[in-house]
């Protein structure tokens, strides 16, 4: 990694790095890069493609409507409710 390479990555990551960070986040990135060049040289040829490390494939549960509580016993312990929704305090300013 060229001190170019670093001012570049710095600048689009809009950090702003001592000159002490500066060394220590080109050395890890030069670990790093080196680390990535080592994976390129495996050779996965005879290896498949995957999107998951386990063979699991949909494992929802049909979506169908089911009974639920009363609205009675699911606003019974809440101490603010309009018998439609849970009241509680407004938390985004307008």
């Amino acid at each position: 990694m060229t001190s170019a390479d670093i001012d570049k990555i710095v600048n689009l990551a809009k950090l702003d790095l001592s000159k002490a960070e500066r060394e220590k986040f080109a050395s890890q990135l030069s670990d790093i890069v080196s680390y990535i060049e080592k994976l390129n040289q495996l050779n996965t040829d005879d290896v498949k493609p995957l999107a998951h490390v386990n063979n699991l494939t949909n494992v929802f549960r049909e979506d169908k409507a089911r009974p639920s509580m009363e609205k009675q016993d699911v606003f019974k312990n809440s101490p603010h409710h309009d018998d439609e929704f849970f009241l509680v305090p407004k938390v985004i300013k307008t």
